[in-house]
This record gives C-alpha cells, structure tokens and sequence, in this order.
C-alpha cells in the first residue's frame, strides 16, 4: 500500500510592487516583508559607509521611516529597493555629517585592505590611517561605486537597478576610484 502524502502548496513572495500597493491601501504589516528584503544589504551598505554599526543602524531606521511615510512618492513600485537604496544613500550621508566625519574614513582595516587588493596590509607598510585618508579622498559617487563593487559585490547590472545611474558612468566611477586609490597608495597595493 502506497501512502500519499500532500505537500503544502508554496506561494512565491509577493512582489516590491505588490506590497508597496497593500501599505499604499492601509495595510501597515505589508510593510515588514520590504524592511526583511532589503535590510541585510542596505544595513551592509551604510555600515561600510559609517563605519559602526549603531550608526548604520540609526540611519538604516531613518531610511525606513521616511520611505514608509512617502510610499505614495515612489513612483515605479516595482524599483521599490532602487527607490529605497537613494533614501539610504542621503540618510548616511546626512548622518556622516551630523556627526563631523567623512562616513568612507570609518570603513574597517580588513575591508578595506581586502578592497585595495593587500592582503597583509601591516606587512605591506599600509597603516588603517592610511588606507581611511586614501577612501576619504574618493569622491562621494566614486566611493560610492567603488563600495558598491568591491564591498557588496555587486554586478554592474545590479548598480545601475540601485543607483539609477548609467551602466558606464558606473564603471568609469569605479575605474576612477582604483586609480585615485592607486595614485594614494602607490601601485603596489591598489587593484
């Protein structure tokens, strides 16, 4: 005797634009899913850009907050993240310079020695000072890029879904990054 059993049905997760319309009709908890979504990779992202977590944190609950209060303004639904991830951009920005620092001077030793291609960077001669004067010096939409490819590990296709800039413009700010990092830190140790 064969016994059948029935699985349960698995529905996919509903869409950015599908949820961002149930909040846009009243329903608060819709929102959660987004926040679950895009927490871990937005939270990534300020953290390299402020340096600590509880930085990163406050902004990372700013940007909800405030994408939450003008979901009506988010014209393309379903560019949801996109939409978010700018709102992320100008509260660690906002946050950067409430505080009186430059957000790319608290990026890690490690990350930052991993990002510069040195492996060792004490054995190399780089100082943690060093390699923080040398990302501070990028400009913000270089920084930006380059933290994006380097630290997310994002495909250029996925850059320009976030950022709303061109496929190009995004891989000359990046080329730009690692020759201004060059330039800082001699040949020897940027990629």
């Amino acid at each position: 005797m064969t016994v059948q059993t029935s699985l349960p049905e698995v529905r996919p997760s509903p869409s950015d634009a599908e949820l961002v319309e149930r909040v846009r009709r009243g329903d608060r908890d819709a929102y959660a899913p987004l926040m679950v979504r895009y927490r871990l990779r937005f939270g990534r992202y300020a953290f390299h850009l402020l340096g600590n977590e509880s930085d990163a944190e406050e902004a990372l609950q700013d940007a909800f907050f405030r994408a939450y209060r003008s979901l009506d303004r988010c014209r393309e639904p379903e560019r949801f993240g996109a939409w978010l991830f700018r709102i992320v951009v100008n509260c660690c920005r906002t946050a950067a310079v409430r505080r009186g620092r430059d957000a790319a001077r608290q990026a890690s030793l490690d990350e930052a020695a991993h990002l510069i291609g040195t492996h060792d960077p004490m054995g190399s001669g780089l100082s943690q000072e060093e390699i923080h004067q040398a990302l501070a010096e990028l400009v913000p939409e270089q920084r930006e890029a380059f933290l994006l490819k380097y630290v997310e590990e994002l495909s250029y296709e996925e850059m320009v879904e976030l950022t709303g800039a061109g496929e190009s413009a995004l891989k000359m700010r990046v080329k730009r990054a690692c020759a201004r990092l060059r330039q800082l830190l001699g040949e020897d140790y940027a990629t």
